[in-house]
């Protein structure tokens, strides 16, 4: 990859940025793209019939949006650090407005699965926001500002499910959509008009060949993940996905290092920061997503199996929203031990929390009250860790290759979510009751997830344990050896 760092001259009068209002839009924007994970959720059951079409189909709504953001995230994080991180970033929005807009405006199968994917690929816009807030804001504000822009991936995803449900409750389905492309606007406008384009550019040719074999890979990975339990893990189909994956992504990697301006520095991420950053990033969405799983379907169950809380999806999007909250007013805790202790210690506290908040989910919950007060714990300690793992890749990570870099990192974490769904998935359709004739998860079930969700993010503690000790206050310096940028001189 190409090591050269240009900085375009600036027009003469320009008006330097504004931090606080950098913040916002890019929190803003953040939180518009990850509700489109949930926002869904609430029509799924009812999809088939408002599409005339099979539930094996309509389940494409939502494969189809994790397979185009797993693709695009380090595509766009690449073509950012090459060619301007707000203008990928606006045109990251403008997909999603269109998605949007697309899925309003379908009555079929067809559209609705094009107008999710066009959606998907808006995912880039959290990393790139992060990569955009280094380039702009001043050192003391960077650990604050970043941990903001990753709790904004929990919040909106918290937010969103109560939001949907009461859309879904209110009006035609299709309001949903709409109410989405709205959404989309108003942060386009936002980062349009209040945030500047940052002036480090790597420069570089575009690695089209890495770039294929990357999506390959990963559609053959994630594919099989998300659809092995309906396909069925052993299947030809599932098996030769994995096996395609394995060989592509090797194929892949061998091309890469061998590239000069390859889509994904191999050498940097094999950087002991960055790798064990990106390790504990999987474990910690598979945590993080695994709650998302079990909660709501607890809250949901009926009363008479025991364990069930009887309570509407509006109910229980509601009693899962201050979870997200937590996450946000977390932030600035995890900002002020990153400057104090470095991000090592914070992203372990991290882990612990979550860890912790696991521990007493297995023991309390039977009653509404333990379920959000187990929630908000472990949103706390989703929103320390969070917060702390940009600053360790940007730590380690030269300016010209931050946008790639984060890019990367945001992937780890779909792949942990990702393959938290497939296990969750697995046990909970093996420990079953039967109440009335309908096989239902039983309560060791959801015991046996929450269990394996703390165990990992007691893994991402033990990984964290490897990263290098360092103090914050050089986050946004490499903390290893790294070529020394080429800077064209600035007018």
């Amino acid at each position: 990859m190409s090591d050269a760092v240009t900085r375009p001259d600036e027009a003469p009068g320009a008006v330097a940025p504004r931090p606080n209002a950098v913040v916002a839009v890019l929190a803003l924007s953040g939180i518009v793209v990850s509700l489109m994970q949930t926002l869904i959720i609430p029509i799924i059951p009812e999809l088939p019939t408002y599409l005339n079409a099979p539930s094996s189909d309509t389940a494409w709504a939502v494969t189809a949006t994790l397979l185009a953001g797993a693709v695009v995230t380090p595509v766009a994080g690449r073509l950012g650090d090459m060619f301007g991180k707000r203008r990928m970033l606006l045109f990251s929005i403008v997909l999603l407005v269109v998605g949007s807009t697309v899925c309003a405006l379908s009555d079929s199968i067809t559209p609705l699965i094009i107008g999710r994917a066009l959606q998907g690929l808006s995912a880039s816009t959290i990393p790139l926001g992060i990569s955009i807030m280094r380039d702009e804001l001043p050192v003391e504000r960077l650990p604050g500002a970043t941990a903001l822009m990753s709790a904004s991936l929990g919040v909106g995803g918290a937010m969103g499910l109560p939001a949907a449900a009461f859309i879904a409750d209110h009006f035609e389905w299709h309001g949903l959509f709409w109410t989405a492309a709205a959404l989309g606007l108003v942060a386009l406008v936002a980062v349009f008009v209040l945030v500047p384009e940052s002036a480090v550019r790597s420069g570089g040719r575009f690695d089209v060949v890495g770039a294929i074999g990357l999506a390959a890979g990963l559609v053959s990975l994630l594919l099989a993940v998300s659809k092995g339990a309906d396909w069925g893990w052993g299947s030809g189909t599932t098996l030769g996905l994995f096996a395609a994956a394995v060989i592509v992504l090797v194929a892949w990697g061998v091309f890469e290092l061998r590239t000069s301006d390859s889509l994904v520095d191999l050498r940097t991420t094999a950087r002991r920061q960055v790798l064990f950053t990106n390790l504990a990033s999987i474990a910690l969405g598979f945590s993080m997503f695994a709650m998302s799983l079990v909660m709501p379907q607890l809250l949901e169950l009926p009363t008479q199996t025991g364990y069930g809380l009887g309570r509407s999806m509006l109910s229980a999007g509601l009693i899962m929203a201050p979870q997200g909250l937590v996450m946000m007013a977390f932030a600035p805790l995890s900002a002020a031990v990153t400057k104090s202790r470095g991000p090592k210690v914070t992203l372990m506290i991290g882990a612990l929390i979550v860890a912790v908040g696991y521990g007493l989910n297995i023991v309390l919950m039977s009653e509404v009250w333990q379920l959000m007060l187990c929630a908000c714990i472990i949103g706390a300690g989703v929103g320390f860790a969070y917060g702390a793992m940009p600053a360790l890749i940007m730590g380690a990570v030269d300016p010209s290759e931050t946008a790639a870099a984060n890019s990367l990192n945001t992937l780890m974490r779909s792949i942990g979510t990702s393959v938290a769904s497939a296990v969750a998935g697995v046990i909970l359709a093996q420990m079953t009751m039967n109440l009335g004739g309908q096989s239902l998860p039983s309560e060791n079930g959801f015991k046996t997830v929450m269990a394996v969700g703390g165990g990992a993010a007691l893994l991402a503690l033990v990984l964290a344990s490897f990263l290098p000790a360092r103090r914050a206050d050089a986050a946004a310096v490499p903390s290893e050896p790294a070529p020394e940028p080429k800077t064209a001189p600035v007018a």
